[in-house]
């Protein structure tokens, strides 16, 4: 990438900008930086943090772009962070509907910052913004951080009723009832509902659950073909984040008592073998129940 000025693997048609510069060496990147930002899969964060540590300014500050819970400990990446950087030092998160093939290519595309710090979300927001790049500010990093995890397990979802095809009105109450638990599990930990509604939240659920540039909807989508979850991640060849986050996320609806139909389904179908067809069938067959219920915890 260094030398080709080109990630050939995954943005082949996207050369690097003329101030971007690649580099193998972790200390000469941090030396004398500010501002750091970290796009690694969220299994992977806490290692990085800890190597980017001892590495980093006094000053510096730091945002990250992974998507999902940590998966041993359940934890939202604004909490791995505080534990291995401190809880001082300023964050940020950032998320959205942003395919990197688009972005790369100099597509419009939208995306919302949430910091700890108003100031690091505004300077953060104009360092990135362009003619073809808006970022949206905010300080709601949980609920930035929530619908980031929950939107892939439900991008699986997706995948597989398209699979089995059936059809558009299945997908979009699919992708409805599962932004109200996006929703329902946000709340919980403490996100505002606007967020939810917003960029981070049902923007990037609709974009995730509908286009086929999405890496967790091709999974669903092989699995609906009969594909074992492995054989769909060769054939994928990239990080598919929702399969790691279905299980992080039942664990935490489950410590939660919230009630999350599709996920779980998409759980069972990832790690208990459960057919698709059966597990569509388990949720067709739930009591049924107003649509603008009150939050509802299992077994309510």
């Amino acid at each position: 990438m260094a030398r080709e000025r080109v990630n050939r693997r995954y943005l082949p048609d996207s050369a690097f900008p003329d101030n971007l510069v690649a580099t193998p060496d972790l200390e000469d990147c941090l030396h004398d930086c500010r501002d750091v930002l970290i796009v690694v899969p969220s299994h992977a964060l806490r290692e990085v943090l800890t190597t980017v540590s001892p590495l980093l300014d006094d000053e510096a500050r730091v945002c990250w772009a992974s998507k999902g819970f940590e998966l041993d400990t359940g934890k939202l990446p604004h909490r791995v962070a505080a534990e291995v950087l401190g809880a001082d030092r300023p964050v940020a998160v950032l998320s959205g509907p942003t395919f990197a093939e688009e972005v790369g290519r100099g597509l419009p595309t939208a995306m919302t910052v949430a910091a700890n710090n108003p100031d690091f979300a505004r300077e953060l927001a104009e360092t990135l913004s362009g003619e073809s790049f808006r970022p949206y500010t905010s300080d709601d990093i949980v609920g930035v951080e929530v619908g980031a995890a929950v939107k892939n397990v439900l991008a699986i979802g997706a995948g597989l009723s398209d699979g089995l095809g059936f059809g558009a009105n299945t997908r979009v109450a699919l992708i409805t009832r599962g932004l109200v638990e996006l929703t329902r599990l946000g709340v919980a930990l403490g996100a505002k509902r606007e967020t939810l509604m917003g960029l981070a939240g049902m923007g990037d659920l609709v974009l995730t659950c509908t286009d086929d540039l999405s890496r967790n909807r091709r999974m669903g989508l092989a699995l609906a073909a009969g594909k074992t979850v492995e054989e769909a991640r060769q054939e994928i060849q990239q990080v598919v984040e929702g399969v790691l986050a279905a299980k992080a996320v039942k664990a935490v609806a489950d410590d939660l008592d919230i009630e999350m139909p599709i996920c779980n389904e998409v759980y069972r179908i990832l790690y208990e073998g459960v057919s698709p067809r059966e597990a569509v069938g388990a949720l067709m067959r739930r009591s049924l129940k107003p649509e603008q219920a009150p939050e509802r915890r299992k077994g309510h």
